[in-house]
């Protein structure tokens, strides 16, 4: 295997987060190809859906929309966005994505540089959409 093969990672491989709302798929992190800058992935949302309100304290989050009409909320304050649209949330500011178009809507994310914990990278300012799922960590630098 070469070594461009090692870093390449498919989202259909990687197991959805959806503790927080939609369909999160973490395809580049330090667990999946030893990244140590930071890490991204893919992101769906179905009509109305949400991922919950949280704010990291070390990264910077910068989001890519793909497809649909998504409305981020940056310390309360809405933005709309559509495809080929893509915003930066600085860090520490409390965001919260929704998905107000009437079809699915899909966006690549990518925040960093990586909190110097990954325990520390996320604070939850709402109660997750399904708190029955586990936290999904970005992970340590290995």
């Amino acid at each position: 295997m070469s070594a461009e093969e090692k870093k390449k990672v498919a989202a259909a491989d990687v197991e959805p987060n959806r503790r927080r709302g939609g369909d999160i798929r973490l395809t580049l992190g330090p667990r999946t190809v030893g990244a140590t800058s930071g890490f991204g992935g893919f992101l769906t949302l179905a009509p109305e859906e949400v991922v919950t309100e949280h704010y990291h304290p070390y990264s910077e989050e910068f989001l890519h929309v793909i497809t649909g009409e998504l409305e981020m909320s940056l310390d309360g304050e809405p933005v709309r966005l559509g495809p080929g649209e893509s915003l930066m949330v600085p860090i520490g500011v409390r965001h919260r994505l929704v998905n107000v178009g009437g079809s699915e809507a899909s966006a690549v994310f990518h925040l960093s540089p990586l909190a110097p914990r990954p325990e520390l990278g996320h604070v939850d300012t709402e109660e997750p959409v399904d708190a029955s799922q586990p936290h999904v960590q970005v992970g340590t630098r290995p």
